[in-house]
């Protein structure tokens, strides 16, 4: 398998831990988001999407970070990312699209740029990211506290793909200076999924091509 990776993309991020915590190999293939080569013809040829990351998978290319992650769950069902309960899966899924799609989109690096070109300054553009985490954390906060078990995962007491989104966008927050105090079961959980291997390898500042 062959990985198309930015060391700091938040959704590569997930991949890296999903990948790691199946015990996989893979080919690293960084493509600088500040350099557009994201954007070259030859990226786009194989992802029109033009975002990162993309997995190859022989002549295959799967983009969509959650869509990667699912397949990659399928094929190697060990350990599981979703519960077997239909009902349990469904709300796995709420959590982890709560930050892949409701908080994640207005804070990734196009948009960001986008609001600066509509003539925001850095103050204006963290204020901007600082505001949507929070908006996206809230919910999140009272979903997580209802189901996790001891704190230590997002659902029950076990790892999920809840979990896989939540350590980069938690990540991401502390990078950008979000105030977390109003969220302290994703703080604890965050915490703890940190001390995890297959977490702790798939941190940007270890990634090849960090900076």
């Amino acid at each position: 398998m062959k990985l198309y990776n930015y060391f700091r993309s938040s959704a590569a991020f997930r991949v890296r831990i999903a990948l790691n915590l199946k015990g996989l190999e893979y080919e690293y293939v960084s493509k600088a988001l500040l350099k557009n080569e994201h954007r070259a013809a030859d990226y786009l040829a194989l992802n029109p999407e033009g975002l990162i990351p993309a997995l190859a998978v022989d002549d295959t290319v799967i983009t969509q970070s959650l869509a990667i992650v699912e397949y990659l769950d399928e094929v190697h069902p060990q350990p599981p990312l979703l519960p077997a309960d239909p009902l349990a899966r469904a709300q796995v899924r709420s959590m982890a699209l709560a930050i892949a799609c409701d908080i994640h989109p207005l804070n990734n690096l196009r948009v960001l740029n986008h609001v600066r070109r509509l003539g925001q300054n850095d103050d204006g553009v963290n204020a901007w990211y600082r505001h949507w985490v929070s908006e996206g954390f809230r919910g999140l906060e009272q979903q997580v506290a209802k189901h996790s078990s001891a704190r230590r995962y997002c659902f029950g007491d076990s790892l999920s793909l809840a979990d896989v989104c939540l350590a980069p966008q938690m990540y991401n927050a502390r990078r950008f200076d979000c105030d977390l105090t109003p969220f302290p079961t994703l703080v604890a959980v965050s915490t703890h999924l940190e001390t995890l291997p297959a977490f702790d390898a798939a941190r940007p500042e270890v990634q090849p091509d960090a900076r």
